[in-house]
């Protein structure tokens, strides 16, 4: 029998809360972009205002696509899992096929970005909500199953486990881990053994040491994060001038837009390390209110997955909370050299749109799940 009530009003003020917080948090982030990148972008003969300007562009677009998000019932996504994994799987694709270069060109090193001419879209990041709806979807429809390895994780291998060496031949180990690890994290919710991970852990260790060993950048960033002392002026570059600028800003910092990190000490400044930029400027009180935000939007997402009304809402809000808060936890680390260096942005805050956009949908999924309007499980 299916029970059905209107869920309690402070639900749906917690979904509204939720939206609050996005918003506080991307224009915080269009704020710092613009101090972070002004330097850069006169350097490259562009306005001081061009990064801020693509930045707030893709904030319009994504609270459209958040407000979507919010109206639409939420079950909708069980039904688009299949289709959103098959659509992530193809942009993927396209970045390793030799005659899409020009579609898909290097940039830095790795094939990251399908540029359209208008706009330009990152796969991976379509990839992450992808597979989180998708694991959602099967974690439960599978439910009591997951306890068992061959009839609950296998088939989450045989499908998650191509998805994530697309991202990683890239190459993108540290999206990929990401991704990998969000799945877990759904997975895990819905009921699976730790023992299950522990074994997949195992299995994937030799093809961790293989992706390390073989990309020179990679084996540098973990030589620098084992060996902190050494190579100042190469591999732990970028995270020496990360605890530079977080530590000359004191208290209260060094006031807006008066950074020295972005002159460029502190390579990309207003996107993988955006962080580092905000301590320098704003100090322990713009960090600790940054992270105030963080830690709200994360108990708001949790709380709206308890609500949920059934183990796919649940599953699904969890998911996307892990979205945020997980990448915004190693963006954190990595600017304070906790974690090895990696490209992980700052969710709502660095500079990408496609990061902006998927972060800002995602808030509006859970802010839908949140607002249902009904609680109660299948009894």
């Amino acid at each position: 029998m299916i029970v059905r009530r209107r869920a309690p009003r402070l639900a749906a003020w917690e979904s509204r809360l939720l939206g609050l917080v996005a918003i506080a948090l991307v224009v915080f982030g269009i704020a710092a972009v613009y101090s972070s990148s002004s330097i850069v972008a006169v350097q490259s003969g562009l306005s001081g205002s061009t990064f801020a300007f693509r930045q707030f562009s893709g904030a319009i677009l994504g609270f459209i696509m958040l407000l979507i998000g919010a109206k639409l019932d939420y079950a909708l996504w069980r039904k688009l899992a299949w289709p959103l994994a098959g659509v992530a799987a193809f942009l993927l694709i396209v970045l390793l096929l030799p005659f899409t270069h020009e579609l898909a060109p290097v940039r830095n090193g790795a094939r990251r970005w399908i540029d359209l001419g208008f706009f330009t879209i990152q796969p991976s990041e379509v990839a992450k909500f992808a597979v989180i709806a998708w694991t959602a979807m099967l974690a439960a429809k599978k439910g009591p199953q997951l306890r068992d390895f061959k009839l609950g994780i296998l088939p989450f291998v045989v499908i998650l486990a191509p998805m994530v060496l697309l991202i990683a031949l890239e190459p993108d180990l540290s999206t990929a881990t990401i991704t990998a690890l969000l799945a877990a994290i759904v997975i895990f919710v819905g009921g699976a053994r730790i023992g299950h991970f522990l074994v997949i852990g195992v299995i994937a260790l030799p093809f961790l040491g293989h992706e390390l060993m073989a990309v020179q950048f990679r084996l540098q960033r973990m030589t620098a994060f084992l060996s902190p002392g050494t190579d100042p002026l190469d591999g732990n570059w970028q995270v020496g001038q990360s605890l530079i600028g977080i530590g000359s800003g004191g208290l209260m910092g060094v006031g807006f837009g008066e950074g020295l990190q972005k002159l460029g000490y502190l390579p990309h400044a207003y996107s993988d390390f955006i962080f580092s930029a905000i301590g320098e400027e704003w100090g322990f009180v713009g960090v600790s209110f940054l992270l105030f935000l963080y830690s709200l939007f994360i108990f708001l997402g949790l709380r709206i997955s308890r609500r949920a009304p059934d183990s796919f809402g649940t599953l699904l809000a969890v998911g996307l909370t892990a979205l945020i808060g997980v990448t915004a936890i190693f963006h954190v680390a990595v600017t304070m050299a906790l974690v090895p260096a990696t490209g992980l942005p700052l969710p709502f805050v660095s500079y990408g749109r496609s990061n902006l956009l998927m972060a800002l949908l995602a808030t509006g999924v859970i802010m839908s799940i949140g607002e249902s309007g009904i609680q109660g499980r299948s009894r």
